[in-house]
């Protein structure tokens, strides 16, 4: 009697093991299918978002370097150099986060390329020394935004202007402000125009962070006229295989 109850025991308590273990099993094998589906749904939002570079930004630049061959081969030369390294990262991985002092690089090579154009009516102001430069972000992330400060903002206006750009580490969040000159709500030129870039930025962004990061829009009236300003801000991470 004692060794059937034994038996029965065991055997009754291996059946509960068999089913936990199935229990267990199965319950890793939903998170993990749940993570893949996850990232795979992040990455066919993301690619879609992908930041691209606007046409008239094209054939703007090609007509500066057409001017420049002649009188300023040496310029010129620089300035397809600075095209083909945007355009190349515009055609990257989507996904793909780099070092923010590659990012910046990009958004000095476009506004370069703008400052040919544009000549004295476009100044830039840069205060970005406190914020670590290897800290990762998302490709071509100020580019769309500081392609929308010479478009909307600087190009507008006879003068032109400065815009600016800052940045800050907040115990361990970047923000970096983005500010140029405006015509006020409701202009002309302003009426038509669209926060495309804005909420790709924007998308992107929570893409990657969640609520960790945000954009936010600011317009507000001067002394000397109207300023736009976009703020952003996202956790500090860095690639653990660059040894950070």
């Amino acid at each position: 009697m004692s060794d059937a109850w034994h038996h029965d025991f065991l055997l009754r308590n291996l059946a509960v093991s068999a089913v936990v273990s199935a229990v267990a099993l199965r319950y890793f094998y939903v998170q993990h299918q749940w993570r893949r589906n996850m990232e795979s749904e992040s990455s066919a939002r993301i690619q879609p978002m992908q930041s691209r570079i606007r046409p008239h930004f094209l054939f703007n630049s090609m007509n500066v370097i057409a001017s420049l061959t002649r009188s300023r081969p040496q310029l010129a030369e620089a300035a397809v150099e600075n095209m083909a390294d945007l355009f190349r990262a515009s055609l990257a991985d989507a996904r793909n986060r780099v070092p923010l002092r590659e990012e910046l690089e990009m958004a000095r090579k476009y506004l370069h390329i703008e400052q040919l154009r544009l000549g004295h009516r476009l100044r830039v102001k840069w205060d970005m020394d406190a914020v670590p430069e290897d800290a990762l972000i998302p490709v071509l992330t100020l580019q769309p935004l500081l392609e929308n400060a010479v478009y909307h903002g600087i190009e507008p206006l006879s003068e032109g202007g400065e815009i600016s750009i800052e940045g800050r580490d907040v115990d361990g969040v970047i923000e970096i402000r983005l500010a140029n000159p405006a015509l006020p709500q409701g202009a002309p030129s302003r009426a038509h125009s669209n926060h495309f870039a804005v909420d790709n930025v924007r998308e992107r962004l929570a893409a990657y962070y969640g609520a960790r990061a945000g954009l936010a829009i600011e317009e507000a009236s001067e002394q000397n006229g109207w300023r736009y300003s976009v703020s952003l801000r996202f956790p500090i991470t860095r690639d653990i295989r660059a040894g950070t």
